[in-house]
């Protein structure tokens, strides 16, 4: 059974009034959907603030869900258009790409973290970090939002495009001029 048909199922018993289903899907998604509004959000409070009431929204919109895009598709959408309307009561820009150290001591492969190389490599793996992530910043929303799905989330480019609600076409553009866009910025840390 499929990640689709197993959401789907989960979906159409909360819809006949099995909370218990909602609450598989909530933890199935809840670290996914908190991952994702770290790139948005300022804080770690914010983020479990703002992940909370996206659940909430998706429940509460759950009867009109028709399975006409994958859950998490439709579950990004709110959770998104929460962290926006978030950052546009709070008067703030979305920023990317925080992590603290006790969450990236959770990721899968924290191990390479703890890299013993020489102070050199540190300092140059450092600042294309930093370039990437300044890079990544400067891109607009909508390049942001393509790459982000496509290399963060790991999203294809169908699903992107029904996330984005765009052709796949523009999604393969908007990807395309990210990357150049990343790659420019990178090329005089990289030929030094």
């Amino acid at each position: 059974m499929g990640e689709n048909t197993i959401d789907q199922t989960l979906v159409e018993k909360v819809q006949r009034g099995d909370k218990r289903a909602f609450d598989l899907l909530v933890k199935k998604y809840q670290h996914r959907i908190m991952n994702v509004l770290t790139r948005y959000l300022y804080n770690q409070e914010d983020v479990k603030d703002v992940t909370q009431e996206a659940f909430i929204k998706a429940y509460r919109a759950l009867p009109t869900f028709r399975g006409e895009s994958a859950f998490y598709t439709w579950l990004y959408r709110i959770a998104i258009n929460t962290a926006k309307n978030h950052l546009v009561a709070q008067n703030r820009r979305p920023t990317q790409g925080l992590v603290d150290s006790e969450e990236a001591e959770q990721y899968e492969g924290a191990e390479l973290l703890h890299d013993n190389d020489t102070p050199e490599h540190i300092l140059q793996k450092e600042q294309v970090q930093q370039v990437v992530s300044q890079a990544f910043d400067d891109l607009p929303e909508d390049l942001r939002t393509a790459i982000s799905l496509r290399e963060l989330e790991g999203m294809s480019y169908e699903e992107i495009a029904e996330a984005m609600d765009c052709p796949i076409g523009t999604v393969r553009s908007r990807i395309f001029r990210a990357r150049e866009a990343i790659d420019k910025k990178l090329e005089p840390l990289l030929k030094g």
